[in-house]
């Protein structure tokens, strides 16, 4: 039985962000004949002259959908709770080095827990969110399915949930294209059915990164140099670079024996030096990695396993095997070698369509 079919006369209330997939998520139930209400989630504290965060027009939009869907629009502001159990970590592991994904993070500690607990708060019975994923259950476990849209699922961002959070939420988005919401949002004349995607960090917005983040961290300049150490120009800090980035590197043509790109291969981060590399060259991929703090949606699977997983989230499900390590860590050999594979960010694993969980990657090597 899906978990997107409980009681009729269940309260949901629908995380209506002022974009198109959050608006029809919230038709799509009151279609189905629930009692809907919706809520809009302040989580950054923008300056006046910010243009990247666009709240207040977002507000706006998600209070005409909620005025045409004739329900009650609640507001709050999560900004705190983002700053401490988000930003910061986010912040602390940019420091060192290491490239973090906040979007992943914000699902386990803001939208499906400090917007979970106030929805219940409501007096709801279960949160929606325009996800494109599944939640079903089956004698009361939760599994957490990909959407049927491959495109556009969001299972990776959402492997950190547990089964409080799974049996909480709905998804009514799972089993339906991004083509037919768009066309169901024109069909409804929804403010939002033309709405650009929101993209960059988690409810930050996009912007120039590297100078974003030299807003909050400091500038430790050092040098970058090619495989051999060859210096090739000087860097601001490790920081503001992560594996396999191209664009920002500015080096001009009088380096390397081809007209190929530059790329980040590697920081060594006792010289504090940024390695780089022309071309799709072997010290950008790695075949094994170590990872930490596993978290799996249901029990613990036996391991050794044999599965897929994404070291990150517009990619391809790659063939690995879980083994694990003495130190509580995952090493995960991977079938084929893979690119960039990057300190902090999370790798998730699957067992064809369903998300089994994930683990924070730690280093990459060559076996």
């Amino acid at each position: 039985m899906s978990s997107s079919t409980p009681n009729k006369n269940n309260k949901i209330i629908v995380g209506l962000s002022g974009g198109v997939d959050s608006s029809v998520a919230a038709l799509l139930l009151l279609e189905q004949g629930y009692d809907v209400e919706a809520l809009f989630m302040k989580n950054w504290e923008e300056d006046d002259s910010e243009e990247h965060c666009s709240a207040e027009q977002d507000l706006s939009d998600a209070q005409k959908v909620a005025d045409k869907l004739s329900i009650k629009l609640h507001t709050i502001n999560f900004s705190a709770d983002y700053w401490d159990d988000v930003f910061d970590h986010f912040l602390k592991e940019h420091k060192k080095g290491r490239t973090p994904n906040p979007d992943v993070l914000c699902n386990q500690k803001i939208k499906f827990k400090v917007f979970l607990e106030h929805a219940i708060l409501l007096g709801a019975d279960k949160i929606a969110t325009g996800h494109y994923a599944r939640i079903v259950e089956k004698d009361n476990v939760y599994s957490l399915k990909t959407g049927l849209d491959n495109a556009k699922d969001q299972s990776y961002f959402l492997h950190l949930l547990n089964q409080q959070q799974l049996s909480n939420s709905l998804f009514p988005l799972g089993e339906i294209d991004k083509s037919k919401v768009r066309e169901i949002a024109t069909e409804h004349n929804f403010i939002t059915a033309d709405k650009k995607d929101s993209t960059g960090i988690c409810f930050i917005g996009e912007r120039n990164f590297s100078q974003f983040l030299q807003t909050y961290l400091p500038k430790q300049p050092g040098d970058v140099v090619d495989q051999d150490g060859k210096f090739i120009k000087h860097h601001d800090g490790l920081a503001f670079y992560t594996m396999g980035q191209r664009k920002g590197l500015e080096i001009g043509g009088g380096f390397g024996q081809s007209g190929e790109p530059w790329f980040v291969a590697d920081k060594c981060i006792d010289s504090n030096e940024l390695i780089v590399v022309q071309g799709d060259h072997p010290l950008l991929y790695h075949n094994t990695l170590n990872a930490s703090s596993a978290h799996w949606i249901n029990n613990p699977p036996k391991l050794p396993l044999t599965c897929t997983a994404k070291i990150r989230y517009r990619q391809q499900s790659q063939s690995c095997t879980i083994v694990q390590e003495e130190n509580k860590h995952l090493k995960i050999v991977f079938e084929q070698p893979q690119r960039a594979i990057t300190p902090g960010q999370s790798i998730v694993f699957y067992d064809n369509d369903v998300c089994l969980g994930g683990a924070i990657i730690e280093t990459r090597e060559n076996e």
